[in-house]
């Protein structure tokens, strides 16, 4: 199998990580979607990565879609619970994880692709507060817990973890680790294991 993503895309680090974690191995082809030479339409009508390539010449999306297959594929390390309400705690934790890194992106798109005058304070601050919305939530949810859901290491926890980084990345600005040091002392811990290290995105 084959992975196409870029190395600080949260979406694409999360179903890495889930691969490592569950002793998968794939083949990471890197593309720019903003790049006028992508290539990712071939695969992807949404222009969007990750992508997972198949065996079989088929293409899955998104980064929901491929964590919950490759889940399937091996028994070590189960990610995610198999029916009711536990398996969606752990997906409800994903949603919430991936809806703080989409209100971040488009704060980014917002920014990156229009002028300082023509940039939308009120789209801004709407984008920013379910940012922090999220990050409270979170930080409420998780407690004193090791883990987020139950007693063991799960999706949840790869999604947070990913929310999190990204947001380290691109919004260094933010002062969530003072503000939520629970969320502070869960990262730091997923970042020592060996798939998060593996993924990390680089510096920029």
């Amino acid at each position: 199998m084959k992975i196409i993503g870029s190395l600080t895309s949260p979406f694409v680090r999360k179903v890495r990580i889930v691969m490592a974690e569950k002793k998968i191995d794939a083949e990471l082809i890197l593309d720019n979607v903003w790049d006028a030479e992508t290539s990712i339409a071939q695969f992807n009508p949404l222009s969007k990565v990750p992508c997972l390539l198949m065996d079989d010449g088929g293409a899955m999306f998104d980064s929901r879609v491929i964590a919950e297959y490759i889940d399937t594929l091996s028994p070590v390390g189960k990610l995610i619970p198999a029916t009711g309400r536990e398996r969606a705690a752990v997906k409800t934790w994903e949603a919430l994880a991936d809806g703080i890194i989409d209100a971040g992106i488009l704060v980014r798109l917002e920014k990156t692709f229009r002028s300082e005058g023509e940039q939308s304070t009120k789209w801004l601050d709407r984008q920013m507060q379910k940012v922090h919305k999220g990050l409270e939530t979170m930080s409420n949810s998780l407690g004193n817990s090791k883990w987020c859901h139950a007693n063991q290491f799960s999706l949840a926890d790869i999604s947070l973890g990913c929310a999190l980084g990204w947001l380290e990345l691109r919004f260094p600005e933010l002062n969530w680790k003072t503000q939520y040091p629970n969320l502070a002392t869960h990262f730091e811990e997923l970042s020592n294991r060996a798939s998060f290290k593996q993924t990390a995105p680089p510096a920029q």
